[in-house]
């Protein structure tokens, strides 16, 4: 994504997304919106050096949080096959495959 996308999706979703940061380092991002109805978290990084002190727990409970205060009860999440580390990661958060779906996309 360019600034110009990520601005773009925070004006759409004010007050979801989340930065952590140290002193004046970007340590972790969550950007997290809604469609009206489910909430998705779309990316979730946090720099290797800050990984393991739940820093990436406490973010992605502030979007769960800023979902809830607009309405929405569920939020979808789109991890990569290959990301072992972070499948594991978001069911140790206690999130869950979704039976029967398949994820699927076209370019416009």
């Amino acid at each position: 994504d360019d600034k110009e996308g990520v601005a773009q999706f925070v004006a759409r979703n004010p007050e979801l997304s989340r930065v952590a940061i140290d002193g004046s380092t970007v340590v972790g991002v969550a950007m997290c919106g809604h469609d009206g109805r489910r909430g998705h978290i779309y990316h979730l990084a946090i720099d290797p050096a800050y990984r393991r002190y739940g820093l990436g727990k406490r973010l992605v409970q502030e979007c769960l949080d800023g979902l809830r205060r607009v309405g929405v009860i569920r939020a979808i999440i789109l991890v990569a096959d290959n990301n072992l580390r972070g499948a594991e990661f978001w069911k140790r958060a206690g999130w869950e495959d979704i039976p029967g779906a398949v994820a699927m996309g076209i370019d416009v």
